[in-house]
């Protein structure tokens, strides 16, 4: 009778124990259902089934939503980086390849109306098309040859005209660089060419250059050698014989003191007022 009476009082204790947790499982259940969390750097744009989508963003945090009938969709809202490549013509009809890096992220006073009209891959449904498009007419405008030597303009023309594209979409464009640019094979074999030519006819410049300084140098040393024999002439038609008579001695002068330098020479002193005589000792 006491195993019976203790076995009913188990039974019911289990019996409890079991409504309430299933109450506590319900209960844990709606709780969590009704909470979520927000991230730093991103907002929730909240979906009600009566409002339909909520126009103010929800902040980072956690907070309560009302369980089936409130949705909260998370968005990205810091700066994402995206390549967008496009192969265009230019002004001259050429062909370049060329590659943007941008940096965009949305409008977070406008984040309801870009979840409404984009989704939560706004990036995806709108850069690569009006990216393509703002290539193709700012690079329509300018040379080929202008691309590689205005590059800062070509890219700051881009960045003003896809900010004001992106603007209507309520993106938020940061920065645009060109991280890649090139032409076709023809062109890059022209552009090589012309630097070849360029580079000849810079050497044919200094080519023309040089002969005309050595035509002058040649036509002031002629004129230096007239002049200097003229200048000879005068002095010595001036001087006479006392010009000749000088030369010789200095003449003398340089044959004296090369035979001084001589090992083969020897010189006797002569007689009195006689001239000095030279012996000649030969070797061996």
């Amino acid at each position: 009778m006491a195993q019976q009476q203790a076995a009913k009082a188990l039974a019911n204790i289990l019996s409890k124990v079991a409504r309430y947790s299933v109450g506590l499982g319900i209960g844990a259940s709606a709780l969590q259902a009704s909470l979520y969390t927000v991230d730093g750097g991103e907002r929730a744009i909240m979906f009600d089934r009566v409002s339909g989508v909520l126009e103010t963003p929800v902040s980072e945090g956690t907070h309560f939503r009302v369980p089936y009938l409130q949705t909260p969709n998370v968005m990205d809202i810091r700066t994402r980086p995206r390549s967008i490549s496009s192969v265009t013509g230019t002004k001259d009809l050429q062909m370049v390849n060329i590659t943007l890096r941008v940096l965009s992220k949305p409008d977070v006073e406008r984040l309801a109306l870009t979840f409404r009209n984009l989704g939560l891959d706004w990036d995806e449904r709108v850069l690569p098309s009006i990216g393509n498009e703002v290539l193709k007419s700012v690079v329509a405008q300018y040379q080929a040859e202008q691309l590689l030597t205005q590059r800062d303009k070509v890219s700051t023309a881009v960045r003003s005209e896809l900010t004001r594209r992106a603007a209507e979409f309520n993106i938020l464009i940061d920065d645009v660089a060109i991280t890649h640019l090139s032409f076709g094979a023809e062109f890059t074999k022209a552009v090589e060419s012309k630097q070849v030519a360029q580079q000849e006819a810079e050497r044919a410049r200094f080519v023309v250059m040089k002969a005309d300084q050595e035509r002058k140098a040649a036509v002031v040393r002629a004129e230096g050698e007239s002049e200097a024999a003229r200048l000879i002439s005068e002095a010595t038609r001036a001087a006479g014989a006392g010009m000749i008579e000088l030369r010789r001695i200095e003449a003398a002068r340089d044959v004296a003191g090369t035979l001084a330098k001589s090992r083969n020479v020897t010189y006797l002193p002569g007689g009195e007022g006689g001239a000095s005589r030279m012996l000649f000792q030969l070797p061996g």
